[in-house]
Order: structure tokens, then C-alpha cells, then sequence
């Protein structure tokens, strides 16, 4: 009998993880990808479709280690995505300490969460992309700081809920560098410029 449920534990799991997955993608909006030559647009899609990356600070507890951590964010409300992350982040939170002693961040973030790529999320095929630059504290009260909270709370509602006691600020990150994969051949020559005026990329339905 143990060795029953031995046997079978895997392939509980493995649809445990798959329906996890399928209920995740349900929440992220279907756009139509770009033509894999246009670099900055497919960048700017990669960031637009997905909820959740993976956020790296300099950690303050380990002499500058690199930490990752995922992170869900989002860049702007349907349709008007400004290709900039948003983040809403504790201050208990190791991720957001960091920023705060060391701004120097990157997100990474692939096409396999979206559903497009069905191969490993390291074929040259499966786009990915990390952004680098500096983690920012949004002052409370501004302008962008409204345009994170309408970003982030729409793409994320539960978010609206969290506890007030938990010092939850909103970040974002100020884009340096664009390392961008999206088909055999190395990194693709794409400029923060290009990222942020690449033509709009038009929102097909809701999942």
C-alpha cells in the first residue's frame, strides 16, 4: 500500500502543477504576439502578458549576494502598459530592503507563463527577457505612484486586501539595460528608448 501511494504521489503532483498553471494563465490578458523581428515590441509584450517574474536586489544580509525573489507586477492598465514594471512590495520583505540600501535590480521573465512556448523555458524559441536597472521607491501620494496602484491592484486585485501593518510601498523599475531572447542567434540589439516608444500592441480578449 505505501508503495502505492509512493508511486502515485508524482502524478499527483505533476496535476497539481499543471492546473495551477492553467488557473494562473486564466488571468493574464491574450495579445497578439509580435512579428519576432520587432524586437522592441516583442519585449514590450513578454512584459505586458505576464503577472510575475523573478526580481534580483543586492542582498544587505549576505554581503551583496545576488537574492531573486518572485514578484508579481504589472506595467500599466490594459491597453495603456508603459512597458515600465510596478511593483508593490513590504519593507519586510528582504527584496524591498535591499532596494532601499542598494537600488541596482533586475526582473527576469519568460514566455512559458504566458502559454505561447511549448518548449523548455531555455530553448533560444521560448522568449525571455530581463530588464536591469535601479529598483525605486515611489513617493507616496504622486502621480505615478496613482498610475502603479491602478496598474498593479487591476492585474492583481487580491493585492487590494493585503495588511496595512506591512509596509507595503510601491516600486518601479527604471529600466538601463534590455537583455532580450526571443529566437537562435544571442541577445537581440534593443535600446531602453526603443523598449519605451515601441508602437502599441492591441489587447484581443480576456481569458
Amino acid at each position: 500500500m505505501e508503495l502505492q501511494v509512493l508511486l502515485l504521489r508524482p502524478i499527483f503532483f505533476f496535476f497539481l502543477l499543471t492546473s495551477l498553471q492553467q488557473s494562473s494563465s486564466a488571468r493574464i490578458l491574450t495579445i497578439s504576439k509580435p512579428d519576432r523581428h520587432d524586437y522592441a515590441a516583442s519585449a514590450r509584450w513578454l512584459v505586458s502578458q505576464n503577472s510575475w517574474g523573478v526580481l534580483s536586489t543586492l542582498s544587505v544580509d549576505h554581503e551583496g549576494a545576488p537574492f531573486g525573489n518572485v514578484v508579481s507586477f504589472s506595467d500599466g492598465l490594459p491597453e495603456k502598459g508603459s512597458g515600465i514594471p510596478y511593483f508593490y512590495l513590504t519593507t519586510l520583505d528582504p527584496t524591498a530592503r535591499n532596494a532601499l540600501k542598494d537600488q541596482r535590480a533586475s526582473l527576469a521573465i519568460s514566455e512559458s507563463p504566458v502559454g505561447t512556448c511549448k518548449r523548455d523555458p531555455m530553448n533560444p524559441t521560448c522568449s525571455k527577457l530581463t530588464l536591469t536597472g535601479k529598483l525605486l521607491i515611489l513617493d507616496e501620494g504622486s502621480e505615478e505612484a496613482e498610475v502603479a496602484k491602478k496598474a498593479l491592484f487591476t492585474k492583481h486585485p487580491e493585492m487590494i486586501d493585503w495588511p496595512e501593518d506591512h509596509d507595503f510601498r510601491f516600486f518601479k523599475l527604471e529600466i538601463i539595460d534590455i537583455f532580450l531572447i526571443n529566437w537562435y542567434g544571442g541577445a537581440k540589439p534593443i535600446t531602453v528608448d526603443e523598449y519605451l516608444h515601441a508602437k502599441s500592441i492591441k489587447v484581443v480578449s480576456f481569458l
